[in-house]
């Protein structure tokens, strides 16, 4: 999260806020020229993305829980039910330099009725960062996933992310906006063309360690026409953040669906630990 900075003024809160939705505006408006609708972020990822991208030197491995309470039941066009499944997945993000990192994700599903456990697909996350040196005043980062699928799991079996990040610290609260766009290459979305997956995270610093959030999750269709309410994905999450160090991160929450597209109830967790591979420090210089 960016640096806190006391709010001032109503005026100075109210420019923030205006800067930021023109920002997210025109990033999603440039981006749906570049890419065509895919995949939100379904059930095996389920965050919402802060701007500051790994420092240089660091890799962050986490682990992400989600476990489906209430999903669907049937198998549809070949696609297995999500009712009582858990989604697990291996994200492995390496910082490059202040500005840039790469992550990679390996998703997995295990449902006893379905046949137990197997590998979903993986995915390959270049992010760039503003650097402070624009000095803007929100936070400011493009992340672009591409990946593959199973079509066990889903039916576009590959796929394109591109995800602005516009985030704020302001005081205890903490604000992120991802105004995202998916397209599918391969599969019925195909068709669909560019579609929008707005995400978005309101939290509140109870302590230097708590913080309570909520977090929204959408897939609201093509960008040219939004899909009827009914077979969007809508799905809203009370959460919690937990800073007890530098080197680990854990967020909990649980998520209720309100469309029938969407899974009905669901706990997710995610646990992250920083570490410095492949920098060893360098002997002491012997004394003379």
């Amino acid at each position: 999260m960016n640096a806190k900075i006391p709010v001032t003024c109503g005026n100075y809160l109210s420019n923030i806020i205006v800067v930021t939705l023109m920002t997210s505006l025109r990033i999603a408006v440039l981006a749906s020229f570049f890419i065509g609708a895919g995949l939100a972020q379904e059930n095996y990822e389920i965050q919402v993305y802060g701007s500051e991208t790994m420092a240089p030197g660091r890799t962050m491995v986490e682990l992400h829980s989600n476990f489906i309470i209430d999903g669907s039941k049937s198998v549809v066009n070949g696609v297995v039910p999500t009712n009582h499944a858990l989604h697990e997945t291996i994200e492995i993000t390496r910082g490059i330099n202040d500005w840039f990192e790469t992550g990679f994700y390996i998703f997995t599903s295990y449902n006893p009725v379905q046949g137990g456990y197997g590998w979903v697909g993986d995915h390959i996350r270049p992010r760039v960062r503003a650097p402070e040196s624009w000095h803007l005043p929100v936070g400011l980062s493009l992340s672009a996933e591409f990946g593959y699928q199973r079509a066990k799991y889903s039916e576009d079996t590959w796929s394109l992310e591109l995800r602005p990040i516009i985030d704020k610290q302001i005081g205890k609260y903490y604000l992120s906006f991802n105004p995202t766009v998916d397209r599918s290459f391969h599969g019925p979305g195909v068709s669909a063309g560019v579609t929008f997956s707005p995400n978005f995270k309101l939290g509140y610093d109870v302590t230097s360690k708590v913080s309570m959030g909520f977090e929204y999750y959408g897939s609201v269709g093509p960008v040219t026409g939004f899909s009827a309410f009914h077979d969007q994905q809508q799905q809203f999450i009370p959460a919690i953040d937990l800073n007890l160090s530098p080197d680990w991160e854990f967020n909990a929450g649980v998520g209720v669906g309100v469309t029938g597209a969407t899974d009905h109830l669901i706990v997710k967790f995610i646990l992250g630990r920083r570490f410095r591979f492949g920098h060893r420090k360098l002997p002491p210089v012997p004394k003379a």
